[in-house]
């Protein structure tokens, strides 16, 4: 870092201390922590986006449509290995920060062996079964055989995508952000290029973007994995891994496999939530036609871009508790926390505004003249409901540091089964029409991220802790 960057990152410091947002000392390893996750999640979230552009012009709406049946599937894929991956992160930190290196390897490995376990019959059921599973969306043939083409070639990316997950939670637990975004970022522009020259130089369509999607992620995977098995990059600033795969037995430990199948069950479930209640959206959307199918596509996109700033923030939260509570300092912790979280409100909100703003040129990127406005409107309230989505992912993640994972999950179930559905159900029955998908999008952040908030500041986070740090084991 330049010294005319690090004056900037000081003041910024300082301003943001001033106003009460986060302490400058804070602010810091935030900063050096979060920058190259919210890089790395702006390149796994850019991969579907780009796909759903290059599909809008070269196929048009049924095949955006196809696609957005078929990235609801995968979108199941990337909840489950999250959910993995935030027991991964919550124990990789706190054993690390106790100085528990071995304890942290054998989590790692026994994340792993989870992960293939999860991800062998997913990509099954994505061969075999993809016509009658893009088929339940009840939607026009043609964005069917589209959908049902994407998932049949994404199927091998299963089980890539599932061990990038747990890999990058690792290097994150150890405070290492920069060898993922480079693997992640590389693995990005991969994709791009691959998918663009198939779907537009050989007019492979749908086929092509997964295709892309499966050699990107298949790239991605083999690179993490050299790092993870401690071998040396020695090249673009990347680190092999403190805590390695354990590479001989045992590979499971009784009490630690205990843990983090209890703190992941919870996240995994939280994590479902937030993906499955896209199928009812999507079927919601698709009563209407492959339009407004497409425009609440194009409005998610968005809003997962604009999220990659809780890839960043939402796991140094979890990162910084869970090192500070494994350090025994609950105080810090909770400084650490709060901090995040207000700091994460300020950055969304700047961010919805600027693309609420520029909606229609950034709808024009995916649709043409004739839905352009209702993506538009799409894009808009996706920004504004991205709010939410900043103070539930900081807050969560914090929680997630804690190992507390419980009651994030309920109010995931919460915000989004008893307030946004019934919301988006509304519009079919009543004159809401699509202003109750609308209401949807701003529901499904926006309740999560109170309750969430809510329970940061109770403090019981600190008590569940407890349960799991390495003294604990000691004592």
């Amino acid at each position: 870092m330049t010294g005319r960057e690090t004056a900037a990152l000081e003041y910024v410091a300082s301003a943001l201390e001033r106003c009460g947002i986060i302490d400058a000392e804070q602010f810091r390893p935030t900063v050096d922590l979060a920058w190259p996750r919210i890089v790395t999640g702006f390149a796994i979230m850019s991969k579907q986006t780009a796909d759903l552009a290059m599909v809008g012009v070269a196929v048009g709406t049924a095949g955006t449509a196809g696609l957005a049946y078929a990235l609801a599937f995968w979108e199941i894929v990337t909840m489950l290995g999250l959910g993995l991956a935030g027991g991964t992160v919550s124990l990789v930190s706190q054993n690390y920060g106790g100085e528990e290196t071995g304890r942290a390897s054998l989590v790692v490995t026994q994340s792993v062996l989870l992960a293939v376990g999860i991800a062998l019959p997913l990509a099954a059921a994505f061969l075999l079964f993809a016509d009658p599973l893009i088929g339940l969306f009840d939607a026009e043939p043609e964005s069917i055989a589209h959908g049902a083409t994407y998932l049949t070639l994404v199927a091998p990316a299963v089980l890539f995508e599932l061990l990038n997950l747990i890999a990058s939670r690792t290097y994150t637990g150890v405070g290492d952000t920069f060898t993922e975004m480079v693997a992640r970022a590389g693995g990005a522009a991969l994709n791009i290029l691959i998918s663009g020259l198939l779907i537009f130089g050989f007019g492979l369509g749908v086929a092509g973007a997964a295709i892309g999607t499966t050699l990107s992620t298949g790239f991605v995977t083999v690179v993490l994995a050299w790092g993870m098995v401690g071998r040396s990059y020695g090249v673009l600033g990347m680190e092999s891994s403190p805590v390695p795969l354990a590479r001989s037995g045992p590979w499971l430990e009784p009490t630690l496999l205990a843990q983090l199948v209890e703190i992941s069950a919870p996240e995994i479930g939280r994590r479902l939530a937030q993906g499955i209640v896209v199928f009812p959206l999507l079927w919601v959307a698709g009563s209407f036609g492959p339009v407004v199918v497409t425009a609440l596509e194009v409005g998610r996109r968005v809003r997962a871009l604009i999220n990659s700033v809780n890839w960043g923030l939402s796991l140094a939260a979890s990162s910084l508790v869970g090192q500070r509570l494994g350090a025994n300092d609950e105080g810090g912790a909770d400084a650490y926390g709060m901090g995040i979280i207000r700091l994460s409100a300020l950055c969304y909100a700047a961010i919805a505004v600027l693309v609420v703003v520029f909606a229609e040129p950034i709808a024009s990127l995916f649709v043409g003249p004739d839905g352009r406005a209702l993506a538009a409107a799409f894009v808009a309230v996706g920004a504004v409901s991205s709010i939410g989505y900043g103070i539930d992912g900081a807050a969560s993640g914090a929680l997630l540091g804690a190992g507390d994972t419980r009651w994030p999950f309920v109010a995931s179930l919460v915000g989004r089964y008893a307030f946004a559905l019934p919301a988006a159900a509304l519009g079919l029955v009543t004159a809401l029409d699509i202003t109750g998908l609308y209401l949807a999008l701003l529901l499904e952040t926006a309740v999560p991220g109170g309750i969430n908030y809510w329970l940061f500041r109770s403090g019981r986070w600190k008590a569940v802790s407890r349960r799991y740090r390495p003294a604990s084991e000691a004592s």
